[in-house]
């Protein structure tokens, strides 16, 4: 951010405080409710969708209609009764851990593994999860009150970092070697606040642009509700809606709660 003036940068910044305080007391549920929509949207699908989705994997895996039907039960209960204990905020390490779970299992089990722009997605949901677990993380107490403890926090630490670096991922499959003006824009500004968030620099306000940035993109490219349910196209898009606002929640929750300790703006602070 070296060529925008300083005092527009201090300006922006107090600015995203401002949205922060004033929306503080929403924010977290709003975080997780958009983190965990992609498992919400995914749960109800293989509900709606049972004997589809079943003969879907008996069909790519030959596995018989039982271990299909598995398959989709586990997905079913895993995502619904994992985010129903994320927005409760009971038990999150067990809810994160079954996400987790069926993210590598989904990776695995649709060969997303092969599909470079699905991977980098998973890639960046799991980082959105990382952010969430790191959240629920209870501050480290010293053995003597007001004396910080040595190495305090740093898995929490540890796990913002690994969050803000996987999240940087979403970014990469939106950028497209196309010559416009639209186009080249989205790429210069998506690559920046990319890099700032994954070095923790200027982080919330870099967040806070991301979020309006990466909300205009979803609901201008992946308007899944404009298309008619009788074509494919429909629950593509409609995948790619919720998967891009599950990243959306894990950029508010780093506005909301920051970079961590394992970053620039942290650093700064001792200089």
């Amino acid at each position: 951010m070296a060529f925008i003036p300083k005092n527009y940068i201090d300006k922006a910044e107090d600015i995203s405080e401002l949205v922060v305080k004033n929306c503080n007391a929403y924010l977290p549920t709003a975080s997780r409710l958009c983190l965990i929509s992609t498992f919400i949207e995914d749960g109800l699908r293989m509900y709606f969708q049972w004997s589809e989705q079943s003969r879907y994997m008996d069909m790519s895996w030959n596995c018989g209609m039982f271990l299909a039907t598995i398959f989709v039960l586990v997905n079913l209960v895993g995502q619904l009764g994992g985010c129903i204990l994320i927005l409760l905020q009971k038990h999150v390490r067990i809810a994160c851990g079954i996400l987790f779970f069926i993210v590598v299992l989904q990776t695995v089990a649709y060969s997303i593994l092969w599909d470079f722009h699905f991977l980098l997605r998973n890639f960046a949901l799991i980082g959105a999860l990382l952010l969430v677990l790191a959240d629920s993380e209870v501050e480290s107490k010293s053995l003597l009150a007001g004396i910080p403890s040595l190495g305090e926090n740093k898995q929490k630490n540890y796990m913002q970092l690994t969050g803000r670096c996987l999240i940087a991922f979403m970014f990469i499959t939106l950028l497209k070697f196309e010559i416009s003006f639209f186009q080249l824009v989205q790429d210069f500004l998506g690559t920046i606040m990319m890099v700032l968030v994954f070095i923790g620099y200027k982080t919330k306000l870099s967040a806070l642009v991301l979020v309006l940035f990466l909300t205009s993109l979803n609901f201008y490219y992946n308007a899944w509700w404009t298309i008619p349910e009788t074509k494919p196209l429909r629950d593509f898009l409609k995948y790619d809606f919720f998967q891009t606002l599950s990243v959306i929640g894990g950029l508010l929750m780093i506005v909301l709660r920051g970079p961590g300790g394992v970053s620039m703006d942290e650093h700064k602070k001792n200089w």
